[in-house]
């Protein structure tokens, strides 16, 4: 992470914008754990790239003014990695795992005690010796919410899912990161950008640091609608955030015309498989664009519609 996305993170819930019921959830489960005096329970947060799971980790830390310990699921590789990270936590410490979803199996066996009873199950020897720990909140973010372990899920007493943040709430991030970056932006540029941004923050304030540097080499420095605009023709971003890898997908799907399976779809647009999956299609099926069959991904009217297509109708084998 660079300098300037860790510096528009929101730290508070003050600072968090969008994500209204999900807020509101955290917000009172930490209200109530504050006035218990006691740890906040597990927290699973789901939902698709760069909608803010990380930030609300680190917020759920700062509310609760405890310690946040950050961990990625895939570099815990083995017993050690785990628990060490464990037994380093201070009483009402948050430990944060990102794609927990990719957490090996016998990592999640030890997992199981420290969740419920806080508790270690050391071997040592030939005998398994449990080990007490400092009571801890466990935050556990992932993409692939579907691919957790029911044992592992059910262990996680809040779960909640980030949705796509609608283009007026994209405004808001837009104008606050602006703010905090020193970037002269005005209603029409932030909407432009928000317009543009995915539905995603992360997507959004990257636009909008493009747009700063066309700003600055072509233009006056203010971002207004126009300079989003040219900065976008630039990147190959059309107004509802597709890029040529999108147009290319929808591409391969109606010059099929049935559909495509992921493995032939990937290999036809040179994409790999998890981009396409994780990235590119639960944004183009939140717009619908694509459909998902048994058989694989088809085109809808609306993508043929968006590519200026006309949709042959099928014909009858019996006609």
């Amino acid at each position: 992470m660079d300098y300037e996305e860790a510096s528009i993170r929101p730290q508070r819930f003050s600072d968090f914008i969008g994500q209204t019921q999900v807020k509101a959830n955290l917000e009172t489960a930490v209200r109530a754990a504050r006035g218990r005096c006691e740890v906040l329970d597990h927290v699973l947060l789901t939902g698709q790239p760069g909608l803010g799971k990380s930030s609300l980790a680190r917020i759920l830390a700062n509310e609760m003014g405890s310690k946040c310990h950050i961990a990625s699921a895939p570099l815990l590789r083995k017993t050690g990695d785990l628990t060490g990270v464990l037994l380093a936590m201070n009483p009402r410490d948050v430990l944060f795992v990102d794609e927990i979803h990719r957490l090996e199996s016998r990592l999640e066996e030890i997992l199981y005690p420290a969740m419920e009873d806080f508790r270690l199950d050391l071997i040592v020897g030939e005998r398994v010796v449990p080990f007490d720990l400092l009571p801890f909140t466990l935050i556990a973010a992932t993409t692939h919410a579907g691919m957790i372990s029911e044992p592992l899920r059910a262990r996680f007493g809040i779960a909640q899912h980030l949705q796509y943040y609608t283009p007026a709430e994209l405004t808001l991030v837009v104008k606050r990161s602006a703010r905090i970056l020193g970037v002269p932006i005005d209603e029409s540029g932030a909407a432009e950008i928000a317009r543009r941004g995915r539905g995603t923050p992360r997507i959004a304030n990257c636009l909008l640091r493009r747009a700063r540097d066309h700003a600055q080499a072509h233009c006056e420095g203010r971002i207004t609608a126009s300079v989003v605009i040219e900065a976008a023709d630039c990147l190959g971003i059309d107004t509802q955030g597709l890029d040529a890898m999108d147009r290319r997908l929808l591409q391969t799907l109606v010059s099929n015309g049935g559909p495509v399976g992921l493995n032939t779809l990937a290999a036809s647009i040179q994409e790999d498989e998890s981009a396409i999956a994780n990235v590119r299609e639960p944004y183009l099926l939140e717009l619908g664009f694509v459909q998902r069959t048994p058989r694989g991904r088809i085109a809808t009217p609306a993508a043929y519609s968006l590519l200026c297509i006309t949709k042959r109708p099928l014909v009858s084998l019996f006609s």
